[in-house]
């Protein structure tokens, strides 16, 4: 079988537009969650809450957030689970793995002894759902222990595993806080019912699709725990070592850029090993890290610039002083004057969206 053998700059443009990060802009809301697969939430919101920032990033300040609640709460477009939000028309391709959990014997043997308490949870969801979880009584058997945030948050623990369960689902948000009820009151009735192999399958191509390019042998990721396995075709990238897979409809398009802020959790950057391969480019979240530590700041938004990631910007939002401050742009490789007005415009449009006015300095 022939392995095909792309550029670096094809092998980039790939994963942009797969991305919608290219020109034009997408048309909405739904075609760009169906084309991203899912967004990851974050209650993160140095510069906005990165949901809210990707879908940006793609529809521009046509974009508001209320859109989002809209087409999660009301229209029930898109569903949230697990902190990922994606289109309900793919709920089949994640009922299987729903079925099937928990692998792991220490959630299984917790949930045996505390079969009660499901049972209670279910009930008062039943008959007053939605609700937060501080509004659901707990009586667990036996506490759920955890080195972690989540020790003894039995509440918000079987409520997590019964999502991941299929049984109860997250019906819409009250400010940060999830609203539960029951799945069925959520997902829509007459979801196909497909075989895990089937559903594994769609899950990888649907993955490959929305990424365009990805490592040969990938493993599963939190978001995507799947393995790529052998999905789209087997392709080289000059000048880097290893081989890909490709997305075949990928292939042959053309390619029109544009100048775009991203979040630290877009796609297009979430795999740091793949962007350094791809885009050459280094990138590191450092709100972790101690002040004097950092080299880009707390939350740096990479930009893209066609088909290169050229560069950090180290801003964040002052809602209480009305300010969008850019502490600093740290270029990569210098700016030409074009890309440089190019990066203020960005700069000026995402506070413009916020209801801010830029500042710079620190």
């Amino acid at each position: 079988m022939t392995v095909l053998r792309l550029d670096p700059a094809e092998a980039r443009r790939i994963a942009v537009r797969a991305q919608l990060l290219d020109a034009p802009r997408p048309a909405d809301l739904l075609a760009v969650v169906r084309g991203l697969s899912l967004l990851q939430i974050d209650p993160i919101a140095a510069v906005a809450p990165s949901a809210d920032l990707i879908l940006w990033s793609r529809l521009g300040r046509a974009y508001r957030p209320a859109q989002l609640q809209q087409a999660l709460e009301r229209d029930r477009t898109l569903f949230e689970h697990n902190a990922m939000v994606r289109p309900m028309e793919d709920l089949a391709l994640h009922l299987p793995a729903m079925a099937a959990w928990p692998a792991r014997e220490a959630p299984r043997e917790w949930l045996r002894t505390n079969d009660r308490f499901r049972r209670d949870v279910l009930q008062r969801l039943g008959a007053a759902g939605p609700l937060l979880s501080r509004e659901i009584p707990d009586t667990s058997a036996v506490p759920w222990r955890s080195t972690g945030w989540t020790d003894s948050r039995n509440v918000t623990q079987m409520l997590e595993f019964l999502m991941l369960r299929g049984e109860v689902a997250v019906a819409g948000r009250r400010g940060r806080q999830r609203l539960w009820d029951l799945a069925e009151r959520v997902y829509p009735a007459g979801t196909p019912v497909l075989s895990p192999e089937e559903a594994r399958r769609r899950r990888t191509a649907r993955r490959l699709r929305s990424l365009g390019i990805v490592r040969a042998g990938a493993p599963g990721t939190p978001a995507e725990p799947l393995a790529l396995g052998e999905v789209g075709v087997e392709a080289v990238v000059e000048g880097v070592p290893g081989t890909w897979r490709v997305d075949p409809e990928a292939l042959g398009r053309p390619f029109a850029g544009r100048t775009v802020l991203l979040s630290p959790f877009d796609r297009l950057v979430h795999d740091r090993t793949r962007i350094k391969d791809l885009f050459g480019f280094e990138y590191t979240l450092e709100m972790y890290k101690p002040r004097a530590a950092r080299r880009w700041g707390y939350f740096a938004l990479p930009v893209l610039h066609g088909d290169r990631l050229i560069g950090k910007v180290d801003a964040a939002a002052d809602r209480g002083s009305g300010t969008f401050t850019v502490s600093a742009v740290h270029e990569d490789v210098p700016f030409s004057p074009s890309t440089a007005e190019a990066v203020d415009e960005q700069l000026e449009d995402l506070a413009a969206w916020l209801g801010l006015r830029v500042s710079r300095g620190g």
